[in-house]
């Protein structure tokens, strides 16, 4: 296997970067910008501690965010399974990276900044939710903003409906379970799982 191994070596394969590349690039929301990432029900947020690196999935009802102003986001932080992977990232190392999808646009928005975890009470009490409020709420400060290319999104058809896959042949969560701890009880928690999220979405 030939392995690149210097900057200079991958330019010499991608080369003459776009001028529409580098000009959408904004340190700050633009009306237009805004107006993409509030139609968002979904991002991935990424984040990076000592251990490592994570990327968890965010979405929420509506928006997925709130836009605070042109330079502020923020995310609360909804009930989940407890690893807070995300949240001792970002207590740990501030640098957020956040991908945002739009069902039925190939157009992708990408977010670059730091964020900091709030339990500001009022902050909390403003995302109220079927009487719920998040725990914590992930504020993040924007480095940079940009929209991404819509070709993977295009190559992969991604909301082409004739192209989804039938849940029933792919694994149940409780066989992944099983498969990562053999004496894990899948079936109880496949059949529990549908009722237990519905009383936890929030």
């Amino acid at each position: 296997m030939t392995i690149i191994r210097t900057v200079e070596e991958l330019k010499t394969i991608y080369d003459g970067t776009s001028e529409a590349s580098i000009a959408k690039v904004t340190g700050s929301l633009t009306a237009e910008y805004r107006l993409m990432i509030e139609a968002s029900p979904f991002l991935a947020l990424a984040t990076v501690g000592p251990e490592g690196m994570d990327c968890s999935p965010r979405g929420d009802k509506g928006g997925v965010v709130r836009v605070g102003d042109d330079k502020t986001l923020l995310l609360p932080d909804w009930r989940g399974n407890n690893r807070v992977d995300s949240l001792l990232n970002i207590v740990r190392d501030p640098r957020v990276a956040l991908m945002f999808l739009i069902p039925g646009s190939n157009t992708t928005m990408r977010v670059n900044g730091r964020a900091v975890v709030s339990v500001d009470a009022d902050l909390l009490q403003s995302f109220e939710m079927d009487g719920k409020h998040p725990r914590t709420v992930i504020v993040v400060e924007i480095d940079e903003v940009y929209f991404q290319c819509a070709r993977a999104l295009m190559r992969s058809e991604l909301w082409n409906p004739a192209n989804f896959v039938e849940p029933a042949s792919l694994p149940t969560p409780g066989v992944l379970l099983k498969a990562a701890k053999a004496e894990f009880d899948q079936e109880t928690y496949d059949r529990e799982w549908a009722a237990r999220a519905a009383k936890t979405m929030w």
